[in-house]
């Protein structure tokens, strides 16, 4: 049995054995290394999920912060790579993965900055990285390195590395070095085995066969075999028939029921008594049920990647303050009250940001609830 393996087993039995909630476990703010691990198990073994949101402004962060504060939840934030470079500035050229670098380390350290503010456990993580995105996650590694330095633990949480785009051993050996790279900071480490359909931050899979969207129980085994040999900081986005973005009923066919067969063979292959060995990670969560939702997290799920919802849900509140009050804001002086009445007071945009503000963190406070993860501090 590996060290990495003997170091999960023992956090297992730890939270087995305590009855407790996650702020006996870990503490509030970012949390590194062993906390994750020990979040994540705590996650696994009671029975619930975190959403994975997609963060791409100061505005977008503190929706989701407030959201896990009023549910009393940990939380996961989540920079991509598109987002990432919007953070950083729109306009901003982005060669050589400069601004997308910029701006998650942007990003990292504002969040670390408010997130004790909000009470709650954060997890800072980086989303899909492709292949032709590695010099963005080399950028991020970098800092985490110079931040590990100074203050005993990386920048952020962890990393997601998409690489199932490649052929498999390409994909497991090269997610296995990053591994090692992470490993002495304890860098938490998500991988994608087979892949999500749709497309989403310039990553087009819309057209791939509708067969590549199903793991295999050895695919699982193989990458679980291969990473756990250097790391017990890993996690699997596994495919189930999962697409990114919003789609009608019936047009996916999702089998998140496929994850307890993963378990079940993984398990077998250990020889262990703990009947969910695999972390696993649900993509392409916006248009899920809930019933497929929690399908998924009594098979292992402890993440929930959530961004086109919460994105419709930040527009939402914008639209509807723009649309109701669209006579107070056709120009600075002037409306249905009187020709010299300012309008200041509605045109300021701390007024109708913090409308879609509102908006999404309701839609957060949603997936909570059906994640089974509020409450739970």
């Amino acid at each position: 049995m590996s060290a990495p393996f003997q170091r999960h087993i023992c956090i297992f039995h730890q939270i087995q054995q305590i009855n407790m909630g996650v702020l006996d476990i870990v503490p509030t703010g970012v949390i590194t290394g062993d906390n994750v691990l020990k979040l994540f198990t705590y996650a696994r073994e009671h029975g619930f999920a975190l959403p994975a949101i997609n963060v791409t402004s100061t505005s977008t962060a503190i929706a989701a912060l407030e959201a896990a504060r009023e549910a009393r939840s940990p939380i996961v934030l989540q920079c991509s790579n598109g987002g990432s470079a919007y953070f950083a500035g729109k306009a901003s050229s982005n060669e050589g993965q400069k601004a997308s670098i910029a701006g998650s380390i942007a990003a990292a350290h504002f969040i670390r900055s408010i997130a004790p503010f909000y009470n709650v456990p954060v997890v800072l993580h980086s989303d899909h990285c492709a292949k032709k995105l590695l010099p963005w996650m080399n950028g991020m590694f970098e800092a985490d390195e110079a931040y590990f330095k100074v203050h005993g633990e990386p920048l952020f949480s962890s990393h997601m590395l998409d690489l199932s785009e490649e052929p498999k051993p390409e994909n497991i050996a090269q997610v296995k070095a990053y591994c090692k790279r992470a490993a002495p900071m304890k860098i938490w480490i998500e991988m994608e085995i087979g892949i999500t359909g749709g497309e989403e931050d310039g990553v087009d899979n819309s057209g791939v066969d509708h067969t590549q969207l199903y793991t295999t129980p050895e695919d699982i085994w193989d990458v679980y075999r291969e990473l756990s040999e250097v790391t017990p900081y890993f996690s699997i986005a596994a495919a189930f028939g999962n697409v990114h973005g919003v789609y009608k009923p019936g047009n996916v066919k999702l089998q998140p029921a496929l994850l307890g067969k993963h378990q079940e063979y993984v398990k077998a292959q250990l020889k262990t008594n703990n009947v969910k060995p695999v972390f696993f990670v649900f993509h392409g969560g916006s248009g899920s049920s809930v019933e497929e939702f929690r399908t998924g997290i009594k098979n292992g799920v402890v993440k929930v990647n959530l961004d086109t919802d919460t994105q419709y849900a930040y527009l939402e509140g914008i639209r509807d303050y723009i649309l109701n009050k669209k006579d107070y804001l056709m120009a600075p002086v002037g409306n249905p009250d009187g020709a010299d009445k300012p309008n200041k007071k509605f045109f300021d945009p701390r007024v109708w940001v913090f409308e879609g503000e509102k908006t999404m963190t309701k839609r957060i406070k949603k997936a909570l609830e059906d994640f089974y993860a509020t409450n739970t501090l």
